[in-house]
């Protein structure tokens, strides 16, 4: 039986491992909406310095801010008007916003808050999938084939993307200009030498 969040309407899951029920919407539920900022915000993800939890408190709490794409609608005089804040302030978060756009895939994918993605497990989907677009349209099955993606984390990366909410939010921050730096290129293990044993044999004047 499916069942659905009382704060914002989207589904819960309860994973096997665990006693709670948890909202599927993490970029769209107001129940964990400053988090979610915080958490988008954070230096190992996309890293938009000056964005603290003050600021965020009364950006969610002056519905100024719903969802991370309205982080990149902000401007000076709106940043200008909280409390403790003064012009040189905000033209500074402003250009910290800013110059958040210019990420990588991994970051942006651990920025997310998928429940159970940390930094590794988001570093291993954008190696596999390469773009946002391929991660989203994977299914459990496909998630599994990540290096050390088990049912559990393939199951909240699918129940995340399965809600149109986060969806929605992703498409948003895309067409926010949030952009991606170019990944190295996978590096193939050089023929015949995988599983090999070799042996060197000889001295060295400072070896043994």
């Amino acid at each position: 039986m499916l069942f659905r969040s009382p704060v914002c309407g989207s589904a819960t899951r309860k994973s096997e491992d665990e006693a709670v029920t948890r909202c599927t919407a993490g970029l769209f539920c107001p129940a964990q909406r400053k988090q979610a900022l915080l958490h988008f915000a954070g230096r190992r993800a996309i890293d938009i310095e000056g964005l603290g939890e003050k600021i965020v408190d009364q950006l969610v709490d002056n519905a100024l801010v719903k969802t991370p794409v309205d982080l990149f609608q902000l401007d000076v005089p709106t940043l200008a008007a909280l409390e403790r804040m003064g012009d040189k302030a905000a033209t500074n978060l402003v250009n910290a916003i800013d110059h958040a756009r210019e990420t990588t895939l991994p970051r942006f994918i651990y920025a997310l808050g998928i429940r159970n993605v940390g930094e590794s497990t988001a570093r291993d989907l954008a190696l596999h999938f390469r773009d946002v677009q391929g991660l989203m349209a994977a299914d459990e099955m496909a998630l599994q084939q990540v290096t050390d993606v088990g049912p559990i984390v393939a199951q909240s990366v699918a129940a995340f993307f399965g809600e149109a909410h986060n969806r929605e939010v992703i498409a948003g921050l895309l067409d926010a200009g949030i952009r991606f730096a170019p990944m190295a290129a996978p590096v193939a293990p050089a023929p015949g030498a995988a599983g090999k044993t070799f042996v060197l044999t000889g001295t060295l004047p400072t070896l043994t």
